[in-house]
């Protein structure tokens, strides 16, 4: 027997579960399934900017975290060709914090009603029924829905559906670590040389992240001896940060991104169907806009379909047809606001990233004397992006 549901949202990831929050929080109730057996809190930490708490605070979360993480006064733009850092990043006058992942989704998931996130819940493909759309399990089951969101992603089933592109690789991976001291770590800012460093400032929490232009094997063991003779030239206080860091907390993954034109001809809905998070919009960590721009999704996927399911008047039927027209007009809406603003996102990451990685004596000087200089402004830039409020 085949069970319905009115919102079905694939994955319990950052936009995800925003989007079902949003959408809690404006009195409709959406279903959220989730592959693994629990919360994956996997991802130890990442810089939240402006656009960010303006989003976590329209769905309710963004004092009580504040209360759990420091402001971040400043980062450093580093160049793996360089013993010492090119660039100092002022956030005076800007909200940016190091935000742990673990503690994002435990509150945006228990501010929903229980049972709204089914765990081990895999999708394995997707098909129409009339108005409604049948998702199938990997047991077998079936569910159908009126409204299909996929935010399962870089390997969104959905996206899939939709037609769009696997996401290609960058030719480059990211090695992510995190550590903490007791007592706060003490370190100097303007020591070490990474091409990105965050330091939660007034805490214990330090988070590090190294691009390298290859992809190499998921062992913690070569990663940090790796990432330790890259350090070689390095003050001692910055090695002994990776120095300290426990294996279970080194990780390494491939840069994959989509490419930006698809966002402008290829299908962000369709129907009753659409995506947003890593679904939509993977793009290179170069910005730091990853989760910050899934955070947006879902409070704007929340606000458009909010507006399509308004409850009808006093004795007014609901005609199937007309609510299906007006959630895809809905959705529709959604993919106009967030197309451009990806495409932005996506297009700026990978070229950053491009441009700190190239080597070549040419290439070195232009970025060290003149493009860490208009970088700072660039980030602030995209981060100072509101993405309304939702009114509950």
């Amino acid at each position: 027997m085949e069970t319905v549901e009115d919102i079905v949202i694939v994955g319990a990831g950052i936009s995800g579960l925003t989007a079902s929050l949003g959408l809690h929080r404006l009195g409709i109730r959406s279903l959220v399934l989730e592959s693994s057996d629990r919360l994956r809190i996997t991802g130890f930490a990442f810089t939240t900017w402006n656009n960010a708490w303006r989003a976590l605070d329209a769905v309710g979360i963004g004092e009580s975290l504040r209360q759990r993480h420091d402001l971040t006064p400043s980062i450093l733009v580093a160049s793996t060709f360089l013993v010492q850092p090119t660039s100092e990043i002022s956030f005076k006058g800007h909200e940016v914090r190091c935000l742990q992942r673990r503690l994002l989704l435990e509150g945006l998931a228990n501010e929903l009603p229980e049972g709204t996130i089914r765990f081990s819940s895999k999708v394995v493909s997707i098909e129409g029924s009339g108005l409604f759309k049948r998702v199938i399990f990997a047991d077998g089951s079936v569910l159908k829905t009126k409204v299909l969101i996929g935010c399962d992603g870089v390997n969104s089933v959905v996206a899939k559906w939709l037609g769009l592109e696997k996401p290609v690789f960058t030719g480059r991976s990211a090695i992510r670590g995190s550590t903490k001291f007791e007592g706060g770590h003490g370190l100097d800012q303007n020591s070490g040389s990474l091409s990105a460093k965050v330091f939660d400032q007034g805490s214990s929490l330090v988070m590090m992240r190294m691009f390298i232009e290859e992809e190499l094997e998921d062992d913690p063991v070569k990663l940090k001896q790796f990432v330790l003779n890259k350090l070689e030239d390095t003050p001692d206080d910055m090695k002994s940060v990776v120095q300290k860091t426990e294996l279970d907390s080194i990780s390494s993954s491939p840069l994959r991104y989509r490419r930006p034109w698809e966002l402008l001809w290829g299908n962000i809905s369709k129907g009753n169907v659409c995506v947003a998070g890593d679904a939509l919009h993977p793009m290179t960590p170069d910005l730091g806009q990853g989760g910050c721009s899934a955070l947006e999704d879902g409070v704007v996927l929340a606000r458009c379909l909010s507006e399509a399911l308004s409850t009808p008047a006093a004795g007014e039927e609901i005609n199937e047809r007309e609510e299906y027209n007006r959630i895809e007009m809905g959705l529709k809406n959604f993919a106009q606001k967030r197309r451009w603003r990806s495409f932005d996102l996506i297009t700026t990451g990978y070229m950053v990233g491009f441009i700190q990685q190239s080597s070549g004596m040419i290439m070195n000087f232009l970025r060290d004397k003149f493009f860490s200089r208009f970088l700072p402004g660039m980030l602030l830039k995209k981060a100072d992006f509101d993405c309304g409020k939702l009114e509950y």
